[in-house]
């Protein structure tokens, strides 16, 4: 115990002594030094053990404490800083920190700088182990940043910084101090009990030093101002003491501060910390998050504010990790979406409005779309529901589906936010379609099309509601449910019906159509086999011509199996590339169909009457050929040919033309037939087909007798039994107008009518009517001749098929019925002009001879058989197919008999002199001809001709025929008559094709293949066309040994090795059709060209092999050669005898001339190419220079067609290879391609052009792949930017050469990065601000000089231009370029940007430049502001052009250039300004001065106020400019700086320095703005001027008011009376008192009229105010020739001076008032006798009577009776009892004049009865005057009718009448 009692003593012992050596300290000098060496140790004794020790120590603080006020004693702070950190005692360290805090102060700048490395070590894990002391550390460090300078950024100290800090050593501390300065940047004081955005309570507990109220009140010991310190905090951030990872946070919170200062720092410490952080960072995201949200509970934070989230919002786009967190993003949707949220903690975010608002929820849609897009699928089906039930709740909350403007207030930007909430439904929906769509009730699809079909927004908002349908349409990409497709096909149906203007059960009013969206979704997500959804289309199809088209479209489509496949394209397997087929394409089935089409529920049923109106009637066309395809269809199935985009038309002419597809067709619909269910539908269609025909509409009646005779033809009897009874039906078609319906008719008639089931006396009916018809021939007229036509040919049908029914007529019937009707048609055919007759009668007699009813032989013929021949070939020769086809088909009957004059050999011969007609079609017919003529019923081209069940007619035998004509159509092949040549190749292939299977063509095969050969060298395509299909046939129909000689015939001629093929060309046989490759200006047409092909190789061995190819040109150059018959795989099969190999320099030519300009060279190149080349890219990899070299020789080469083919061949050559093949080309491809850009032919620099865009694209991907620090992205800009910049490109004169190298030049600058593209900075930005105005149109500065010849000013011009210039994209682009910009590149862009400074001609360029300065200074002021005292020098220069756009541009960049500059230059600009203002006679020199300074005050306001001083007097005198716009400019400025009025009072000394200074210039501008200014400054300070203040004033206003008369003078006149009024100085000053005087009369005795108005008003007002002196007499001397003169009349008056804007009469008024006025208000009783006053008064009342008898002006009435009042008043307070009789005299007569004024108006009358009751007072000094007071009241009154006046004179009377 005694040893503890010890060391305590020993302690408390230590301790005395330090405190007994602190008290003997006799001065601050010796307490210092006692500090520096005790006060750290004895502060450790706070953490003894005893607490006598620890007392005693805080005794000795606390005396410490009241020696220590004294602020000259310095404290050791350092070593209590060092003790601080090297000590864990919490005492201890609270003391250390207390007297460091009043230490601090005491230290010299630099001691204190020297401690900020010290104040930070430690700092983090100080936090660690104490916040409350840490938060005092902080608020050292923030202190200390105050006085720091910053070394420049990017300078070497500013390197080193972070090292000399020891940041370096301790990433933690650096850590520690960029996220409290971020925290920092969110404070803000509150109270300690409220949290705030972005802070919990502890964080703001920190900052604000816990509750210390003084920390952040400035005008506070050690308090700091929170903004500044911000601000200084944030640049130390800036520093090189902090890595961008460290400063990510905080400059985010810095770019989004409403403190302007804060968003420039932290915007540029952004841009750069971005690339630095990786947003995939967990802890990054956390933190963003969290700042976001905010957290939870009562000490948690809020959410941050608006501009904060946004942008964390915008990070958070780019984070794909940042969708993986579920609970925040519904939470950041849920509540940036809901008005009221639920949770008061959340109240912050929500309350925000206006703009930010509005930027923070678009940005929230923004986020809701890349969560859709971005996120995992497991993520988003987590999400996706959440969000979408939000967004409907947010848009139902606007009003749903009728848009409430009402409730939304900003209905505009609520309009758009609503078109991104319906956008984000459909996207989320599209990411997940299981749970969102697919659902069972399909919800959100059904509101989707309510909204569409209601939403009353916008047309805005309806897009977006259609494209969110269109999101939603990949959800049903698979296979649905059937409950599934039963709900979507009802949903659709009903979106289908509905028609706007009809209201639903729901109370949904329909606005508009959703049948192109329902039509949409059918053909999309319903398979091809649902028969709704094709019935959907026939509903969208027949809406009529009042619908969109594109619903019409969409329906057609639907219908169609290919464009169905189109629409819903098969699934590619990833890994095998297989095509999955889907049974989505699988055809409906007809049952299915007709069912829904025309069953019991359709609005089409067949059991309906056909003589009822057809609704739908444009739809029933294509419903009834649909259905007839798919019937057909099924019947051709499985061996129907492949759906593809003809599929309609290739069953159309399957089902005309192939037997055997007729033939399975007919079996198809026997094995229906036998089938009850399947009989009964097969029927139905064809009910509802003859429906079709029984309307009144042609196009579908048309369309159905064109099914029905189809049908028809190909079903058995069993079924067309029951139509059969309907035939009457057809009357009234077969008479219709319409010819092809007619014939049409008559054949189903004929068909229909020869039926055994159809009643014959219908028939016989029928018949008879048609047959008078048609018997009136010779007389028919009009619609007459159309019903004959058709009675004729319905007629002819019946008994041809009547026959071919009973195989033979009986021969009564054949006299009775069918002898009439050939009796007939020869009449018409020899008598008859009528086409349409003639028609009827050719036809006829065509089917007569197919049913055997008409042949050479028959009895009676009125005719004989030659004269109908001729007649026939007659029309045949007109180009009447029909007629050609009559002469085959009587062929048929005739026999086989080729001797002279024998029928056959006529028509034979006939045939054969037909090929003069050049009509392909009239020879193909002819061909068929042959075919009839020579095989009979056995003709293929007869398959159709048989429409009725059974056999064919019989005919004629053949043996020879074929045989026959086969051998002279052969040997007509070889002719040289064009005409003959083309009709042989025709008849030729129509033999072939048609009696091919027969064995008299098998067995000529051969001769075919020789004739077909022999065609392949024409010119002319069609014969190449004939002879190609005819080489097919025959090769299909041949055996094996034909067909491997045919092969071997043309490799050989290919090879040269034989000359199978005939033909022979010359050098000048023309290879190209006429036209295709125009000779006008040298281009090779002949066999040169095809012969340089192997020139350009070289190797004249190859001539030869050539040579082969050049004799055969045709094949080569004729598309159809190769195509058809597949020549290219005998090429690539025989490699053209391998000398490819052995030659590879022909495959340089080869692969230009694939690019050819014309078509049939680049097709047959191709397939040359294809046939030669197995493995292109290995092959044009080997010989790729080989290849570019030749392309580059002969892109300049003299052929146009050459120079282009080389461009397209290059931009195809260069597309699909790595830039290394060709970098070393890429400087010489860009050269010589704009070289060709400005080509002399237009295709070959259009060609050009695309080959640029090309490389442009090239580069572009490489930079955008992040390859732009590779060699050959670097070397290509380094070979293109050169290029586009150069006269070249963007300074060529061609047009288009501009445009692109603009073009591509933006989308370099927009696709490179920092390191790429750097380099070329500065040039880029000097050249496009030059270019500016050299893209500008050339026309503009015409117009501009010659604007007011277009009815605007050359000022209206330049503001479009200027408003051109700040949006064009170059602009943008040089924007990027000064993004990229770093020290180093700063440094090399000084002189390219004086340069175009300096050097721009024209506005564009010249406002360019200045928008670079004004960039450079917001955007970039950490690399720029070493520059911008030079910048500011050469802006000054600029600003005196002479286009005022320009001038204003500069002068607004000097206001942004002075943020940076030095105070020297500024004050160098104030100078300059002052030299432009006061030096220069140029107004505009004037307003330049202003621009610039307004400019200052604007964009620099802090610097502007800290030379507030210096700048604001002349700005002050400056704004009383004569000059409009400069005083405008120069007012901006004060008012942009100033806070009122009386701020002129701290510069008044200035102010009248500086104007007295010029009162005295000779420049007549500046000495009126200088009086105005001084006059300004005693209206500004108001009522009140002190004496100190009037001093100064005196001198100025005296010199102000000096001198001869001008405009606006009497501002200052007005300016000098207020003075006096306001304080009055010469009160002891008489030399100021008898000056004043002077002036005044002076003033008032100027002649100038203008002038003279007011002066003798403000003389008026003068004498009111002094009333210490008696100026009546010097006043009426004054005035009394005026009023004289003025009475006088205005002509009697001298002029001086022009009147200003009133008139003569009225500034005579004004003159003659003021003149009254100043008379009676300068008499001044007070001193004078009654004598002088009588006489005073007389004399002023002389002048007062005859004013008011001569002058009734209303305004100089009223003031005589103020004038009077006034002088009543002064008389009453000097007049007393007795009053002499002149003087009551005179009174009575003054009395008198205030009651002559019963004439005047009311307002006059009340100002007599104010001057009345003044003189009520006065009138108590004498009876008489009483009297005559009273009287006058009196009189008035009895006569006065207004109650005011009334009561005015009645106060006056009461006021007499107590006296």
């Amino acid at each position: 115990m005694a040893a503890k009692e010890t060391a305590e003593a020993k302690e408390l012992n230590l301790v005395g002594k330090v405190e007994l050596r602190i008290a003997l300290t006799d001065s601050d000098t010796k307490l210092e030094s006692i500090l520096n060496i005790y006060l750290p140790p004895l502060l450790l004794k706070l953490a003894s053990e005893y607490v006598s020790v620890r007392n005693k120590v805080i005794s000795i603080c606390q005396h410490i404490n009241t020696r220590l006020k004294a602020p000259q004693i310095r404290i050791p702070v350092a070593s209590l800083l060092r003790q601080y950190k090297e000590n864990n005692n919490a005492l201890i360290r609270h003391f250390d920190i207390l007297y460091i805090q009043q230490g601090l102060d005491r230290l010299p700048l630099l001691e204190r700088l020297d401690l900020l490395p010290l104040l930070i070590t430690g700092i983090g894990q100080n936090f660690q182990e104490s916040y409350r002391h840490t938060a005092s550390v902080f608020n050292l460090l923030l202190k200390l940043l105050h006085p720091l300078t910053l070394p420049p950024r990017g300078s070497a100290d500013d390197t080193n910084l972070r090292q000399r800090l020891g940041l370096s050593e301790s990433i933690e501390d650096a850590q520690f101090i960029a996220s409290w300065i971020g925290r920092l940047i969110l404070f803000t004081p509150q109270p300690s009990t409220k949290r705030l955005p972005g802070l919990d309570i502890k964080e703001r507990s920190f900052l604000q030093l816990y509750d210390r109220k003084d920390t952040w009140q400035p005008g506070v010991a050690d308090g700091m101002n929170l903004v500044q310190t911000k601000v200084v905090a944030v640049k130390f951030l800036a520093s090189g003491a902090f890595t961008d990872t460290e400063r990510f946070l905080p400059a985010l919170f810095a770019s989004s501060d409403p403190n302007s200062r804060l968003i420039d720092i932290g915007d540029d410490m952004l841009k750069r910390a971005i690339p630095a952080v990786s947003l995939e960072d967990k802890e990054i995201l956390d933190q963003l998050f969290r700042v976001y949200l905010g957290t939870r509970g009562n000490d948690g934070s809020l959410p941050a504010r608006a501009p904060l989230q946004t942008k964390v919002l915008g990070l958070l786009c780019k984070s794909k990790r940042a969708t993986s967190y579920i609970t925040q993003n519904i939470q950041i949707v849920r509540e940036g979406l809901t008005s009221n949220a639920q949770d008061d903690v959340f109240s912050f975010a929500t309350a925000v409005q206006g703009l930010e608002a509005s930027k923070l929820r678009t940005q929230i849609f923004v986020y809701t779309n890349w969560l859709a897009r971005i996120s995992d699928t497991a993520d988003i089906s987590i999400i996706a529901s959440s969000l979408v039930t939000q967004l409907r709740t947010y848009i139902e909350s606007q009003g749903w589906p009728m848009y409430d403007e009402d409730m939304t207030g900003q209905s505009g930007h609520e309009a758009s936010l609503r078109s991104l909430g319906y956008e984000s439904i459909g996207i989320l929906a599209r990411a997940n379609p299981k749970e969102l769509v697919l659902d069972e009730q399909l919800d959100l699809l059904r509101w989707l099309f309510d909204s569409l079909a209601a939403d009353s927004t916008g047309r805005d908002v309806v897009m977006s509601i259609d494209q969110a349908l269109s999101s939603v349409l990949g959800a049903f990409g698979g296979e649905l449910t059937m409950e599934l497709e039963m709900t979507l096909e009802s949903l659709l149906l009903q979106n289908m019906q509905r028609r706007p203007g009809d209201t639903e059960g729901s109370g949904i009013t329909i606005l508009r159509s959703t049948q192109f969206t329902a039509v949409r979704f059918a053909n999309r997500c319903l398979p091809f086999k649902n028969a709704k959804a094709r019935w959907m289309n026939v509903l969208a199809i027949g809406n009529g011509d009042n619908d969109r088209r594109e619903v019409l479209e969409e329906g057609s489509k639907g219908l169609d199996p290919y464009w169905y496949r189109m629409l819903n394209p098969a699934k590619v397997a990833f890994h095998s590339g297989e095509i999955t087929e889907t049974s989505k394409y699988e055809l409906p089935r007809s049952s299915d169909l007709l069912g829904q089409f025309f069953g019991g529920d359709s609005v089409w049923n067949t059991s309906h009457s056909a003589e009822d109106a057809m609704p739908m009637i444009k739809a029933y066309g294509p419903a009834v050929m649909f259905c007839r395809n798919i019937l057909l269809y099924e019947g051709l199935s499985p061996t129907a040919s492949a759906i593809d985009g003809e599929w309609e038309r290739q069953l159309e002419v399957l089902v005309a033309n192939d037997e055997q597809a007729r033939q399975k067709i007919r079996d198809y619909l026997n094995t229906m037939a036998a089938d009850r269910e399947t009989s009964s539908l097969l029927q139905t269609l064809l009910h509802a087909t003859m429906n079709g025909i029984l309307t009144l509409d042609i196009k579908t009646a048309n369309s159905c007798a064109n099914c029905l005779l189809q049908l028809c033809s190909l079903s058995p009897d069993s079924i067309v039994g029951d139509l059969a009874r309907r035939t009457r039906s057809l009357q009234e078609p077969i008479l219709s107008s319409d010819k092809s319906l007619r014939e049409l008719s008559s054949r189903l008639f004929g068909i229909l009518g020869s039926h055994q089931n159809c009643p014959q006396s219908v028939v016989q009916k029928v018949i008879g009517d048609l047959s008078i018809k048609s018997s009136a021939w010779r007389e028919a007229i009009g619609s007459q001749i159309l019903q004959a036509h058709g009675g004729i040919l319905a007629v002819t049908y019946y008994w041809t098929r009547r026959a071919c029914r009973v195989h033979t007529l009986a021969a009564s019937q054949y006299q009775a019925n069918v002898k009439p009707i050939v009796k007939s048609c020869l009449e018409i055919l020899d008598s008859s002009s009528d086409k349409t007759l003639l028609d009827a009668a050719i036809v006829s007699i065509t089917e007569l001879s197919l049913s055997g009813l008409m042949t050479p032989t028959s009895s009676a013929l009125p005719y004989d058989t030659s004269t109908m021949i001729k007649k026939l070939v007659e029309h045949a020769e007109k180009g009447d197919e029909n007629a050609v086809k009559a002469l085959g088909s009587f062929a048929m009957q005739c026999e086989e008999d080729f001797n002279e004059g024998a029928v056959f050999q006529q028509i034979i011969a006939a045939l054969f002199k037909i090929h003069n007609v050049k009509d392909p079609a009239l020879q193909f017919a002819v061909g068929e001809a042959f075919g009839c003529a020579a095989c009979g019923w056995q003709s293929k081209s007869l398959v159709a001709a048989l429409d009725i069940e059974g056999k064919p007619p019989l005919s004629s035998s053949r043996n020879v025929a074929l045989s026959s004509i086969l051998d002279q159509i052969t040997k007509e092949c070889q002719t040289t008559k064009p005409a003959l040549r083309q009709a042989s190749a025709i008849w030729l292939l129509c033999l072939v094709q048609f009696c091919g299977h027969l064995p008299g063509i098998r067995g000529r095969l051969r001769d075919c293949q020789i004739a077909f050969k022999g065609f392949l060298t024409d010119r002319d395509s069609l014969n190449q066309e004939t002879a190609s299909r005819g080489l097919s046939l025959v090769y299909e129909r041949g055996d094996r040994e034909l067909k491997d000689d045919l092969i071997r015939d043309l490799v050989g001629s290919f090879t040269g090795s034989t000359a199978n093929i005939s033909g022979t060309i010359s050098g000048e046989t023309q290879l190209f059709e006429p036209g295709a490759l125009p000779t006008g200006d040298g281009s090779i047409t002949t066999y040169k060209d095809i012969m340089s092909l192997a020139a350009e190789v070289g190797n004249p061995s190859l001539v030869y092999k050539f040579m082969s190819l050049a004799a055969n040109n045709a094949i080569w150059s004729s598309r159809a050669a190769f195509g058809r018959f597949g020549l290219s795989n005998i090429f690539s099969d025989s490699s053209v005898d391998g000398y490819l190999a052995q030659n590879p320099k022909i495959y340089p030519a080869l692969f230009r001339y694939r690019f050819d300009p014309n078509t049939n060279v680049r097709n047959s190149m191709n397939e040359i190419w294809t046939a030669l080349v197995r493995e292109p890219t290995a092959t044009i990899d080997q010989h790729f220079d080989t290849i570019m070299h030749d392309l580059l020789k002969n892109i300049l080469g003299k052929e146009w067609r050459t120079r282009q083919a080389c461009c397209a061949a290059i931009a195809d050559l260069v597309q699909s290879r790595p830039a290394a093949k060709y970098e070393k080309y890429v400087g010489e491809i860009w050269k010589l391609t704009f070289k060709v850009c400005d080509d002399i032919k237009d295709s070959v620099r259009t060609a050009a052009l695309a080959l640029a865009r090309v490389l442009v694209s090239i580069l572009t991907r490489a930079l955008e792949a992040g390859d732009s620090s590779s060699r050959s992205a670097v070397a290509m800009l380094e070979n293109v930017l050169p290029f586009l910049l150069s006269p070249s490109g963007l300074e060529s004169p061609a047009q288009d050469v501009q445009t692109f190298s603009l073009s591509a030049l933006l989308q370099i600058i927009k696709k490179s990065s920092k390191a790429s593209l750097r380099p070329f900075v500065p040039d880029l930005v000097c050249r496009l601000i030059l270019l500016l105005s050299s893209l500008e149109p050339e026309g503009i500065e015409y117009i501009r000089l010659r604007a007011e010849q277009y009815g605007v000013t050359g000022q209206q011009i330049d503001d479009a231009r200027l408003s051109g210039v700040r949006g064009s994209p170059m602009l943008e682009a040089i924007e990027r370029c000064l993004d990229f910009l770093d020290e180093t590149t700063m440094q090399n862009l000084l002189g390219p940007l004086k340069n175009a400074i300096t050097t721009g001609l024209g506005l564009p360029s010249r406002v360019g430049g200045s928008r670079v300065l004004v960039s450079l200074s917001t955007r970039h002021n950490f690399i720029f502001k070493p520059h911008a005292d030079y910048f500011l020098r050469l802006a000054r220069k600029q600003v005196l052009d002479r286009n005022d756009t320009i001038s204003a541009s500069y002068s607004a960049a000097c206001g942004y250039l002075a943020r940076l500059t030095s105070d020297e230059e500024i004050l160098k600009l104030v100078d300059y300004c002052r030299k432009l203002y006061f030096d220069s006679d140029d107004e505009h020199h004037r307003l330049v001065a202003g621009e610039i300074l307004l400019g200052t005050s604007k964009f620099a306001t802090d610097r502007f106020n800290a030379l507030a001083a210096e700048i604001l007097p002349f700005v002050f005198l400056a704004k009383h400019d004569s000059y409009e716009r400069a005083k405008t400019a120069f007012q901006d400025t004060w008012d942009e700086t100033v806070g009122g009025s009386r701020t002129v009072l701290l510069y008044m000394r200035e102010i009248i320095q500086l104007a007295l200074q010029y009162l005295s210039s000779p420049r007549w501008s500046l000495k009126h703005t200088a009086a105005y200014a001084i006059a300004e400054t005693i209206n500004a300070p108001g009522a009140e001027i002190s004496d100190s203040i009037a001093q100064i004033i005196w001198p100025g206003i005296e010199k102000a008011v000096d001198g001869k008369t001008w405009d606006g003078k009497e501002r200052i006149l007005q300016a000098f009376v207020k003075f006096v009024r306001a304080r009055n100085i010469v009160t002891n000053n008489n030399a100021a008192q008898a000056q004043m005087q002077k002036i005044m009369l002076r003033e008032s005795r100027r002649n100038n009229q203008a002038y003279r108005q007011h002066a003798l008003a403000c003389l008026a007002e003068y004498v009111e105010v002094r009333e210490s002196i008696d100026m009546a007499d010097e006043v009426y001397d004054i005035t009394a020739p005026i009023i004289e003169a003025s009475l006088a009349g205005p002509d009697e008056m001298d002029h001086d001076a022009q009147s200003g804007g009133h008139s003569s009469k009225t500034i005579n008024e004004e003159i003659l008032a003021n003149a009254q006025a100043a008379l009676l208000r300068s008499i001044n009783p007070r001193g004078r006798t009654n004598e002088d006053l009588c006489s005073i008064l007389s004399r002023a009342l002389a002048l007062t009577i005859r004013t008011l008898s001569e002058n009734g002006s209303r305004k100089v009435h009223n003031v005589i009776l103020e004038g009077e009042k006034s002088l009543f008043e002064k008389l009453q307070r000097v007049l007393r009892s007795p009053v002499p009789e002149p003087l009551v005299r005179v009174l009575i007569d003054f009395v008198e004049t205030l009651f002559g004024t019963k004439d005047q108006v009311e307002q006059t009358r009340i100002k007599a009865a104010e001057a009345a009751s003044a003189f009520a007072s006065l009138s108590s000094a004498d009876v008489k005057l009483r009297a005559a007071v009273i009287d006058g009241i009196s009189n008035a009154r009895t006569d006065e009718r207004s109650v005011t006046v009334q009561q005015s004179l009645e106060r006056a009377r009461r006021a007499i009448l107590p006296l």
